[in-house]
């Protein structure tokens, strides 16, 4: 069975693990590391994840901030390098927000988002092409995509891969049109302020869009 909404899942402090030494808290801040426990399997970017604890960080880069890093519990093991963009919510919250991409029955979900507490921007998860197909399908919603290849890009590559977004229908369309298309489709009786969060995000993919495209210029 199809479903064609998103969930969202608030997680605990105790969940988050916020529990950090004070030497800590800096290094934290910086990379947004969040210690996370699932009780079941979830679905990221090339892999399905077991029930388990991980952590959730981004890459150690001052050139891009929306590489998101999955290590083991002990923080021995990397074991996921997952292409991001920015996303954006109005309200933020002092919990860790993740949102998943409903699925059917007995399925992992596939993490969409992920919001360090306190932040208004987190990450929105960019799928292989051939998986966000599928989800975009299952949840009747654009999905971000790039090239299969790419997912399991070493992380210089990774940081310019293509992003796209790709249609229920299969149709691939830019990133700002993903989200053109999500303001025009909000309910007339909706508050204005959802509008307001589609127009940051917005405003923020059509910047990452002139960055990579600034990039590939110059490496031209």
């Amino acid at each position: 069975m199809k479903v064609n909404r998103f969930q969202t899942v608030v997680f605990s402090i105790a969940l988050m693990g916020a529990m950090l030494l004070p030497g800590s808290v800096k290094a934290d801040q910086w990379n947004k590391a969040t210690k996370l426990t699932f009780s079941g399997p979830v679905e990221v970017p090339g892999k399905s994840l077991p029930a388990g604890t991980y952590w959730f960080q981004l890459m150690d880069s001052s050139a891009n901030r929306h590489i998101v890093q999955i290590w083991s519990a002990d923080r021995s093991h990397l074991l996921a390098t997952i292409l991001a963009i920015p996303n954006y919510r109005l309200r933020p919250t002092g919990h860790t927000m993740v949102s998943f991409a409903e699925r059917p029955s007995g399925s992992p979900e596939a993490i969409r988002e992920w919001f360090y507490p306190g932040d208004n921007f987190g990450q929105e998860f960019v799928y292989p092409k051939t998986r966000a197909t599928e989800l975009a399908q299952q949840v009747n919603a654009p999905v971000l995509e790039t090239q299969d290849e790419q997912v399991e890009a070493p992380a210089p590559a990774l940081e310019q891969a293509p992003v796209k977004a790709v249609q229920p229908t299969g149709e691939e369309i830019e990133i700002a049109e993903a989200v053109e298309t999500a303001a025009v489709t909000l309910p007339q009786t909706a508050s204005p302020l959802p509008l307001l969060g589609v127009l940051g995000l917005l405003s923020l993919g059509a910047g990452l869009a002139m960055r990579r495209k600034d990039t590939n210029s110059v490496a031209a």
